[in-house]
């Protein structure tokens, strides 16, 4: 692959990956899915300008977005955190299986299909989409979110799916919540923890599953290119308090179709992928 690419071609690229680290710094915050889901299409398409071949592209745009999220999900948390709305109760008794699914993901990465990626992308966000779409007040479970061994199972299959995505767990979670009468709100902003425990061992997996990865570009650690991190954690970070600003301050049923109409677009861009 040849990166000698000259500026009024390079501009363009630098220009579209600060663009895609802000919107993820806004989702971040704003839905609490450490914001993968537009990064990863986003950084899906410039490698493939930049000539990476398709066998490893979606490998290295999860990857890479992996890191991100660790900068953007930290200070998401923190913003989330400071206004007394995570439940740090549930985020403690997931954390083990959420970091032993995120670890499982490295394998996936490391001998799966990439088409095994885009099934998991146009199907999971698919369900959860619907049911905000389409899910009333009355849709409730229970009253309390079962207690073990439901929470390890939960966060084993949190961390291993969530890890593959690049969403940091928060569609997963956000949906439990609310299924068990928890607000929106209180939802996302628990959301917000799982991201860094999702994307730490994440990232580490996704750089020693791709270790020995043929036509990785410059400054690559496996599945993980750093040029890429390095221009867009700064606008996400930036961003992502904005995102939490605007997510206790919108109604909660604008919010949850907001939410929807987001995994929904996730959906449908990975599902033409599969199928074309």
């Amino acid at each position: 692959m040849d990166l000698g690419l000259p500026l009024a071609e390079i501009l363009p690229l630098i220009a579209a990956l600060l663009a895609g680290g802000f919107a993820m710094g806004i989702l971040a915050g704003l839905f609490g899915v450490g914001g993968g889901g537009i990064l990863v299409p986003v950084l899906f398409e410039v490698y493939g300008f930049l000539g990476i071949d398709e066998a490893i592209r979606l490998q290295l745009a999860v990857g890479t977005s992996l890191l991100v999220v660790l900068a953007t999900s930290i200070r998401s948390f923190q913003a989330h955190y400071a206004h007394g709305a995570v439940d740090m109760g549930l985020v403690k008794s997931c954390a083990v299986a959420v970091v032993l699914g995120s670890a499982l993901a490295a394998i996936v990465a490391r001998f799966a299909d990439v088409n095994v990626f885009k099934g998991i992308w146009s199907v999971v966000p698919t369900l959860v989409a619907l049911k905000f779409f389409f899910g009333r007040d009355d849709w409730k479970i229970g009253d309390e979110i079962p207690g073990q061994p439901f929470r390890a199972i939960f966060g084993l299959v949190v961390g291993l799916i969530s890890t593959l995505m690049s969403i940091g767990g928060g569609a997963f979670v956000t949906a439990l919540m609310t299924l068990y009468g928890r607000t929106i709100h209180h939802a996302v902003a628990t959301a917000s923890a799982f991201g860094p425990m999702i994307a730490l061992p994440g990232t580490l997996g996704f750089m020693w599953a791709g270790w020995h990865a043929a036509g990785l570009p410059p400054a690559s650690l496996g599945f993980v290119n750093l040029l890429g991190a390095a221009i867009i954690i700064p606008a996400s970070v930036l961003a992502a308090p904005l995102g939490v600003r605007l997510a206790h301050g919108i109604p909660r049923r604008k919010l949850e179709i907001a939410f929807a109409i987001f995994l929904s677009f996730i959906a449908f861009r990975f599902f033409v992928s599969l199928v074309l």
